[in-house]
């Protein structure tokens, strides 16, 4: 679930991710209370980014934060209900500080043991990692500001998407995705969305069957990548849907009826093709399978 965590786990920018950071993340809450933060283009690494795992992670209004203080990226969580302070330090160790709706507020949560999906950002197979609470002083007994994880050593040096689908924060569940690969920011979608897979990756992904995907999904969608169908595809995000509006599963932004894939069966609707690509990746992948929802899940509320 880690890339993945949008269209677009110190480190240059915060997962589908994770080693460096540049950004913030958007988010948007499900009907269940999940928030998804939209990750920035560059999650796994250390950079805030879109994991490959439902994610994320993740898209509501982003806005660009102070670098944190300790030297990582800001993460919003909850239309900046709470935020996340994501450092990748030498040694594939990531460090996850909790915050408050002020950035300069440390926010202690339950102690709780996570889990993330990380994967190099040019590959579709994700691993999964622990993620562990690490009271620091001045935190009350069976709660925690910090989580800190090693990454899989083989994924060292290269740039990741890291998603955690799922932290417990005052009784809500919120999603977390964040790239190591600084992006750019789009003005208009105020956040940053999951990378296009290379060309020889994206007929690997679309055209062989896995998970849930099948042979006959496959040719229901006229044995086409995303960006043969797709292309010349003028991507609008709508960072605020409506009531009622579908929501692509992968940002949480509105999506768009002419960016539609099936999927085991179903169609669903995505902002722009690189979320097509990161959704049929988590619908192969065994550990992220679980995460994904019928269609009708995927309405603003």
């Amino acid at each position: 679930m880690v890339r993945k965590f949008l269209c677009t786990m110190t480190v240059a920018g915060l997962i589908a991710g994770v080693l460096a950071f540049a950004g913030c993340n958007s988010s948007s809450t499900a009907s269940d209370g999940t928030t998804t933060s939209a990750v920035q283009h560059g999650t796994p690494a250390v950079t805030l980014a879109a994991g490959s795992a439902p994610s994320l992670a993740a898209g509501e209004e982003e806005h660009s934060h102070a670098a944190g203080a300790h030297g990582g990226i800001i993460v919003s969580l909850g239309r900046d209900s709470y935020h996340v302070e994501a450092v990748f330090e030498k040694g594939g160790v990531l460090h996850l500080y909790m915050l408050g709706s002020d950035e300069t507020r440390i926010q202690e949560v339950d102690a709780q043991e996570l889990t993330g999906y990380v994967k190099a950002s040019d590959s579709n197979e994700s691993v999964s990692f622990t993620i562990k609470p690490q009271s620091q002083p001045g935190d009350a007994a069976g709660k925690t500001s910090l989580f800190v994880a090693e990454l899989p050593g083989e994924l060292a040096g290269r740039n990741l998407d890291v998603t955690v689908p799922s932290i417990r924060i005052a009784g809500e569940r919120f999603r977390l995705g964040f790239t190591s690969a600084p992006q750019t920011h789009d003005e208009h979608a105020g956040d940053i969305m999951p990378d296009k897979v290379a060309d020889e990756a994206e007929r690997e992904l679309y055209l062989t069957p896995g998970g849930i995907y099948t042979q006959a999904d496959i040719e229901a969608n006229d044995n086409l990548t995303a960006s043969q169908k797709f292309k010349g595809f003028m991507a609008k995000h709508d960072m605020h849907p409506k009531l009622g509006d579908k929501i692509c599963p992968v940002t949480m932004t509105k999506a768009n009826p002419a960016c539609s894939w099936i999927v085991g069966g179903k169609t669903y609707e995505f902002c722009c093709p690189p979320c097509v690509d990161e959704f049929v990746s988590w619908a192969k992948n065994a550990e992220t399978i679980k995460d994904i929802k019928d269609p009708e899940f995927y309405v603003k509320k």
